[in-house]
Order: structure tokens, then sequence, then C-alpha cells
């Protein structure tokens, strides 16, 4: 618009800080989730299952 200042010009620095600080908001808010419990499938059963598919793994190269 004619008479409006332009908005000045960020520097890197500001817009690394600002992207750093979008970052670490993000994975604060992702922990908090995460504390929530709010887990579809519990973790233990993600471990035994992970623990099965290596076993398995495992039996395939030592029997081969």
């Amino acid at each position: 618009m004619p008479g409006q200042p332009e908005p000045p010009e960020r520097s890197e620095h500001e817009v690394r800080s600002r992207r750093h600080e979008r970052r670490r908001e993000k994975i604060y808010r992702d922990i908090q989730r995460a504390r929530a419990g709010n887990h579809r499938i519990p973790t233990w059963v993600l471990a035994a299952v992970l623990g099965l598919i290596l076993a398995g793994w495992a039996y395939l190269i030592i029997t081969s």
C-alpha cells in the first residue's frame, strides 16, 4: 500500500532462531503428548514384536 513502510527484512540469525524455537516447541508438545499415555498399542507389545522379529532374523542367519 502506498504510504506504508515496508516491514524490515529478517536477518538469518532471526530466521534460524525462530526455526529453533518452533522445533523446541514441537518437541515439547510431542513429549507432553507421550507422557499423557494415550497409546493405542502398549510399549511392551511393541518391544515383544521387535524381539520376535530380531529372533526370527537371527534364526534365519544361523540356520542358513
